[in-house]
């Protein structure tokens, strides 16, 4: 891969690991290194005051926003109906997967008129590979039924009419709002109820109270942007089981540093999608995105 603006994040990761090293590197009687990197981390959060920790939430969402300038939402799409289905299509699967299916979909059934008219069989067919594929085909071609009965064709730009749809709820929506409505929201999906967790902004496991804490200590206005920052660094470097601690540029502001592996070469090797020169998950990726290394995924079958 040649040079690129993600190539100089993962510097800029070294120089945080770096730091942390020069600063917690000497020996600690009777831990060591690796005790004292704990301890230091530990730190951060106990005890800390209401002001401190929206101070550190939000320097965490500013150096996020510097390593991921791209970042955006996983799913293709090109306009709310599209996006609205593909989110729906996207529980319980990955986005990629969801990606590599809608191009038939939308190719057979480009609006809700054609999806709430459809043979229920031939939809189950095409979106077999997303899993849960009899579910899913009624909650899509229930929402396309409601559109066209109750909101002319069009999807709805407000929160409290989207939640009404088959198979919408706040997550889906606040995903539609966000990304094809340009109104703020926060997206509470697995990997942003985990790392919000570790790093200490809340201890809800609920999605709405975790939607409500995290929402209070940033600007409405930051929402949408913050959701993609967590999310992007969830999936690239946060991992559920092996956290990359020693390639994270955040390392320092993290009170869970040390869950996951600290050596700097071994956590590059767990490093996905751009970060680690994989493919992303959208076919049709934002040039943005291109321009900073990424590259597109797949379509279905391919190798």
């Amino acid at each position: 891969m040649s040079k690129s603006p993600v190539r100089a994040q993962a510097k800029g990761a070294e120089r945080v690991v770096d730091r942390r090293d020069s600063a917690v590197g000497e020996q600690a009687p009777g831990g060591g290194k690796r005790a004292a990197e704990k301890a230091a981390s530990s730190k951060l959060a106990v005890g800390q005051s209401r002001t401190a920790l929206v101070r550190r939430a939000r320097r965490i969402n500013r150096e996020l926003a510097e390593v991921y300038p791209y970042a955006h939402p996983e799913l293709d799409f090109e306009n709310p109906f599209q996006l609205l289905v593909a989110t729906v299509l996207s529980a319980q699967t990955t986005d990629l997967r969801v990606n590599q299916t809608t191009p038939a979909l939308f190719a057979k059934y480009p609006g809700p008129e054609d999806l709430a008219a459809a043979n229920p069989e031939e939809v189950e067919e095409i979106l077999r590979p997303c899993g849960f594929f009899r579910a899913k085909t009624r909650s899509v071609m229930g929402l396309s039924k409601a559109l066209v009965e109750d909101y002319g064709g069009e999807v709805p730009g407000r929160l409290e009419e989207l939640v009404k749809l088959p198979g919408v709820g706040r997550k889906t929506a606040f995903v539609v709002l966000g990304n094809a409505f340009g109104r703020p929201g926060i997206t509470v999906d697995t990997h942003f109820q985990r790392l919000v967790r570790r790093w200490q902004w809340t201890e809800q496991t609920d999605p709405d109270k975790i939607e409500a804490e995290v929402g209070a200590l940033f600007p409405k206005k930051e929402w949408t942007d913050l959701s993609h920052h967590v999310i992007w660094h969830g999936r690239r470097i946060c991992h559920a089981r092996k956290p990359a601690c020693g390639a994270c540029p955040i390392a320092l502001l993290c009170p869970a540093y040390g869950e996951g592996e600290t050596d700097p070469e071994k956590a590059r090797k767990l490093l996905k999608y751009e970060k680690g020169g994989f493919p992303g998950q959208r076919l049709k990726p934002p040039q943005a995105y291109l321009d900073a290394g990424g590259r597109p995924a797949p379509p279905l079958g391919a190798e």
